[in-house]
């Protein structure tokens, strides 16, 4: 079922959704997809837009599954992960390592190397939600950057997890969509095109000169 036409169209009905549950000091979105939905989000709401880089540490032969996440302070993992991939203590390492690789060459390339969220009630973006692995390590990231209050919200995203998350989080959790069977995130989308560093700079240069 594909209920969204793209990420901007996602971003649009999510808004609709959160207007309920402000006000937030900022909108951060979860680079990179999540930064076009946390865009028209910010839009709608009037409110100011940062960026989060935050990596998927991608399963052996199978990358789209996460087993694990990695942010600027913070490394999450599935707690099976290991055994379930068969992976020693050197291959986990280097996963984790290079992710950080990626993780630090794209916060350069933003400029985002610090969050601006002290005492701050922050709206939290990514573009979907799936295992919530990269969602935990982009809530404590905005906790450890001082937050004073967390929402993470997405299009769409599996009850379950959203609900895990919050328990074990202590965030709220807020989904347009929940559906019982995800399958994928990109499902939803007509249009679910990997998003480029490029858009995700548009999308803060416009948000930057609305603030302007």
């Amino acid at each position: 079922m594909r209920v969204f036409a793209d990420r901007r169209d996602a971003g649009r009905a999510l808004a609709k959704r959160l207007a309920a549950e402000g006000p937030f000091d900022v909108v951060v979105g979860m680079a990179r997809g999540g930064v076009i939905v946390a865009g028209e989000v910010a839009k709608a709401l009037a409110v100011p837009l940062q960026v989060l880089v935050v990596r998927k540490i991608g399963a052996p032969r199978n990358p789209e599954l996460a087993m694990g996440a990695v942010s600027a302070h913070e490394v999450i993992l599935d707690a099976g992960a290991q055994a379930r991939y068969r992976l020693d203590a050197a291959a986990l390492d280097e996963a984790i390592r290079c992710e950080r690789e990626r993780l630090e060459a794209r916060v350069a390339r933003y400029g985002s190397a610090d969050l601006a969220l002290a005492g701050r009630r922050v709206l939290l973006i990514d573009d979907g939600l799936a295992t919530g692995l990269t969602a935990r390590a982009a809530i404590r990231e905005c906790l450890a950057a001082g937050a004073r209050e967390v929402v993470f919200a997405a299009p769409v995203g599996p009850p379950e997890t959203a609900d895990a998350i919050a328990a074990e989080e202590g965030a709220k959790v807020i989904l347009g969509k929940r559906p019982i069977s995800l399958h994928a995130v990109g499902a939803w989308y007509r249009d679910f095109t990997q998003t480029t560093d490029e858009e995700v700079m548009g999308a803060l240069n416009e948000a930057a000169d609305r603030s302007s």
